[in-house]
Parts: structure tokens; C-alpha cells; sequence
């Protein structure tokens, strides 16, 4: 393990007051990145994430991508979490802490707007970082590839409909730009890249591609690092201003994240899933596809909305948070391993 992954912690907290910082000194160079972007798509963060998964897609063998079917039962749990607890738990948890608990201390007039931004971010399953943390926890990339896969299908047919349902709108303008660029950049393309780079490589022998993996990474490593310095400079004079506020928005998802990762874990180990489709799992299971959440909410209520500014929470605690989750689902493989081991098999179930 590099210096890069032993102190990672470490590094994500500096990068965390490093962009703040910047953001409240820069906001003219900051406010110029984040102007850099169609259909609300910002292209340096969208480079950024392709410099993190390419080396992670570059892993995958597709020739092997039959061999998901095995997993049959990790697929099934993210998608139980993804659509049928997450959202609604948001619808839960949104007015609770925001309409109730905190609301005395929450301009009253933006209170709706603030529900409405939360449970955006809630109905739409993270993509392409899902790749980040499912490479940092060991995961299954055949699994990983599908799952994504599959929640992007997905979306096309349900976040409408869902957003519609809870918010109470007849009808919600879908940022179709968003959602088919983020398909296209975050996953299309890269997976293309990358399955030709590694034909290329994979021609020279396997020594010359480890080689090229292993020079890889640190890369990957440092590409995150720099798209947290970015989120957080891009918010930096926001937070300044109004930290109680931000503060008071990360509490549901933050609740949100470790309920709905602690339940796909707890699931997946009741039904046997093996650890490396357990762990990415959990984490598909609490992420968010900020990008397709922030536009959304900008095309619904505004760009100074009380729902803009809740998604953008969502960006702001995505890194640190999901990287809290690789921890604990790193630190208790032993605990889950031994609980899956016993888990009855199908057939057992049916005897």
C-alpha cells in the first residue's frame, strides 16, 4: 500500500479545507471551472473522474462479464435499496429533520425547497464514482459494471415518475442533457477506452499491463483528490456564509448514506452474498448521482433555490462520507465473512 492509500484520510481532509479555503479566496477562478459545462455537466470535474475509473475499467475483462449471473443476489439487494427504500426513506427523513427538528432554525420560506432538493438527490443512484469505491474496497468489477449498468436503465424509466410521486408534481421537466451526457461521458466512453487501451496493452504480455496499472493508480488516487478540492472550492464562499445551514442539510443524507449502506450490507450478509459484491453493494446502495440531482433541481426550482443548494450539500459530503464507508466495510470483512459463511444456500432454503 502506497503513501497515497495509507494516509488517505489525511489527504482528503486537507483537500477538504484546501478547497474551502480557495473557494473563499479564488471564487473569480473557482466560478470560471465551474461555468465550464454543458447541460450542466461540468467538463473539468468530468475529466477528472475519467483520469479515477479508466484504470479501474481497465481491469475489467469482458469476456468474463457473463460470470455477474453468480451474483445474482447482490444485484437483487442494490436494486431493493436503490429504489424501493432509498428514495422513500428520504421522503421520510427529509421532513423530519428539516420540516420538524430543525425548522426553527431554517429560513421558513425555503423549508419545502430544501424536502424537495434531499429526496432529488435521493431518487437518483450514483454511476461512474461508484467505480472509485468499489476498486478502494476490493469490489467485484463485473459486479460493479452491471449494477451501474443497470441503475442507469433504470433511471431513464423511474426518476421521473418517483420524483413526481414524492414531490406531489404532476409532471417534472427531466434533464434528459444531463442524464444522457453523464451516461455517455462517465461510462460509455471511459468503458470503450478502456477496453481498447487493454486489448492494446494486454498484446505486449500481462508484465507490461501490471506495469502500466501499477503507474496507474497514484494517478487515480491524486484525480480524486483534486475533484475534492474542486467540489469544495466550487461551494467555498457558500460555506463560509452559511455554514449552519449546510451543516443542518448533511444531516438526513448523512443518516441517509450509513442506513441505506449498513441495510444492503446486513442484507447481503443474510443471504450469503460474497464479501467483494457485499461491499460495492453497500456502497452502490448509498451513493447519489449528484450531477443528474443538481440539475434537476436547478431546472425545477431554480439555481438559488433551497433545493439547489440541498443537492449540492449531497456533492460536498459524497468523498468524505462513502470513503468512511470503504473503512468500515474494510474493517469488518472478518465479521461479515463469518456471518455469510453460514448463511443458508437456496437450496438449503427450500429443504
Amino acid at each position: 500500500m502506497g503513501i497515497f492509500e495509507r494516509y488517505l484520510t489525511l489527504w482528503v481532509a486537507l483537500c477538504i479545507v484546501v478547497g474551502v479555503a480557495l473557494g473563499h479566496v479564488l471564487p473569480g477562478f473557482f466560478g470560471a471551472v465551474a461555468a465550464a459545462e454543458v447541460a450542466k455537466v461540468n467538463l473539468p470535474i468530468a475529466v477528472l473522474i475519467w483520469l479515477m475509473i479508466v484504470p479501474m475499467l481497465l481491469k475489467i475483462d469482458f469476456g468474463s462479464l457473463g460470470e455477474v449471473r453468480k451474483h445474482w443476489r447482490g444485484v437483487g439487494v442494490t436494486f431493493f435499496i436503490n429504489w424501493a427504500v432509498k428514495p422513500f426513506s428520504m421522503a421520510l427523513l427529509g421532513p423530519f429533520f428539516i420540516g420538524h427538528l430543525f425548522a426553527p432554525l431554517l429560513p421558513a420560506g425555503q423549508i419545502s425547497s430544501y424536502i424537495a432538493g434531499l429526496i432529488l438527490l435521493a431518487a437518483a443512484p450514483c454511476t461512474a464514482m461508484v467505480f472509485v469505491w468499489s476498486n478502494l474496497c476490493e469490489g467485484e468489477p463485473h459486479y460493479t459494471l452491471s449494477q451501474v449498468a443497470l441503475n442507469d436503465v433504470i433511471m431513464v424509466f423511474l426518476f421521473a415518475p418517483l420524483v413526481g410521486l414524492l414531490l406531489g408534481v404532476a409532471s417534472i421537466s427531466v434533464p434528459w442533457g444531463t442524464l444522457l451526457l453523464s451516461v455517455l461521458l462517465y461510462i460509455v466512453v471511459p468503458v470503450i477506452v478502456a477496453q481498447l487501451w487493454r486489448k492494446v496493452l494486454l498484446r505486449n504480455g500481462t508484465a507490461g499491463f501490471d506495469r502500466v496499472m501499477r503507474t496507474l493508480q497514484p494517478l487515480s488516487l491524486f484525480a480524486l483528490l483534486a475533484t475534492l478540492v474542486l467540489l469544495f472550492g466550487f461551494q467555498g464562499e457558500q460555506i463560509v456564509r452559511q455554514p449552519l445551514v449546510i451543516a443542518m442539510l448533511a444531516v438526513p443524507i448523512l443518516v441517509q448514506v450509513y442506513l441505506n449502506a449498513g441495510l444492503a450490507y446486513w442484507l447481503s450478509r443474510r443471504f450469503g452474498v460474497a464479501w467483494c459484491v457485499a461491499a460495492p453493494a453497500a456502497l452502490i446502495g448509498a451513493s447519489n448521482f449528484f450531477e443528474l440531482a443538481v440539475a434537476a433541481a436547478i431546472s425545477l426550482f431554480g439555481l438559488n433555490s433551497g433545493a439547489a443548494l440541498a443537492t449540492v450539500v449531497g456533492v460536498l459530503v459524497e468523498v468524505p462520507v462513502m470513503l468512511s464507508v470503504v473503512r468500515i466495510v474494510k474493517a469488518t470483512r472478518d465479521w461479515y465473512e463469518a456471518g455469510a459463511a453460514r448463511a443458508p444456500t437456496a437450496l438449503e432454503a427450500r429443504q
